[in-house]
């Protein structure tokens, strides 16, 4: 399957078995690992629905059928390496090493939400800083000659704003160590990728920017890890950025305010679900007799009782005020956020 030359990589078939002529250069460990990434993403993503219904926690973006695109993705990366993700990857964030605290904590609005000891950057919900940020974490390190790569994420609906022309312009110009991963989920919201873009695929906008484009199917976590490992050893190598399209989908709303049934068909949605990228992973492992329902069930439930742990933890935070957030916008505090942070002290007082 082709669009303007740009192959759609694939590792699997749709019935779990390595495409003729593909090879593996994974562990076992390694490929289980992989999938216990992507299951533990899931259930948490569920868990958190539920915990936002319940009014534990804000507004949260589900992440359901994009588990493959993301644990694949971050799985290359190594300790010292960037993480800018957007507001929908935790799963990357999981896989990378987030801490489940923290994770929750950011959905309650706590300050301490984004404190993380690997190279995080906080959750992108404006549409797309992470991009040139980036660039910038990505450029500096090939200045001081360390090993590090910069993995930005962003979705579909990214690639119409100008950070992500001007990021990936530069990133290319200065071959900064950079890989853009857009999951093209199909819909920014209630805009669908063919009102987004008139260009045949996303991968192919690499072309104007002078870096090398893939486009991969999204749902295939082997595919995914594959491209990106692929990416992250060129730009290692300075050999420039890369821009990679995986195509998946999301099968659940935009966030949990948001009704999909308004602006898209239930039948799209079954169509893709039939191609859940766990189960499909989960065939394949099964088949080289790597994994069995009943070490799914247990594995299951040993991560139902880290989250619920995390639950408790997190909920038990003195909650943030919003006085403390002055302490949180400059390393040192500046006298007119001293003075801001007094005044808000102040009126919290009369007021209570």
């Amino acid at each position: 399957m082709t669009d303007n030359n740009y192959e759609i990589v694939r590792v699997m078939d749709d019935n779990g078995d390595l495409i003729e002529g593909v090879s593996l250069d994974m562990t076992d460990e390694e490929l289980c690992e992989m999938y216990e990434k992507m299951l533990f993403s899931r259930i948490f993503d569920e868990r958190a629905i539920r915990l936002q219904r319940q009014g534990r926690i804000g507004t949260y973006p589900p992440f359901k059928g994009q588990e493959a695109a993301q644990v694949g993705a971050a799985f290359n990366l190594q300790s010292g390496d960037w993480l800018f993700p957007y507001g929908r990857d935790l799963a990357a964030c999981f896989t990378f090493g987030k801490d489940l605290k923290s994770a929750l904590l950011y959905t309650m609005g706590h300050k301490n939400g984004s404190s993380d000891s690997k190279n995080i950057f906080p959750l992108a919900i404006m549409i797309p800083p992470q991009v040139p940020q980036a660039v910038g974490a990505a450029w500096a390190s090939k200045l001081r000659g360390e090993d590090r790569v910069a993995l930005a994420t962003l979705g579909d609906g990214g690639t119409s704003k100008g950070d992500f022309h001007e990021g990936l312009n530069m990133a290319a110009v200065y071959k900064a160590p950079a890989i853009f991963l857009c999951q093209n989920n199909q819909w920014a919201i209630s805009v669908p990728i063919d009102k987004q873009t008139a260009s045949e695929t996303i991968a192919q906008k690499a072309v104007a920017y002078g870096m090398e484009g893939v486009r991969v199917d999204g749902n295939d976590v082997l595919a995914v890890h594959k491209v990106t490992k692929e990416a992250t050893i060129r730009a290692r190598n300075g050999e420039g950025p890369t821009l990679i399209e995986a195509l998946t989908y999301r099968i659940g709303p935009h966030t949990t305010s948001d009704d999909p049934t308004r602006y898209r068909e239930e039948s799209e949605t079954e169509k893709w679900q039939k191609r859940d990228p766990i189960e499909l992973y989960k065939q394949f492992l099964v088949k080289r007799g790597l994994w069995s329902e009943q070490k799914d069930g247990e594995a299951k439930e040993k991560m139902k009782e880290i989250i619920n742990e995390a639950v408790r933890e997190a909920e038990t935070e003195q909650k943030t005020t919003l006085a403390d957030i002055f302490e949180h916008v400059y390393e040192t505090q500046s006298d007119d956020l001293i003075k801001a942070q007094q005044e808000v002290k102040e009126d919290f007082t009369l007021t209570n």
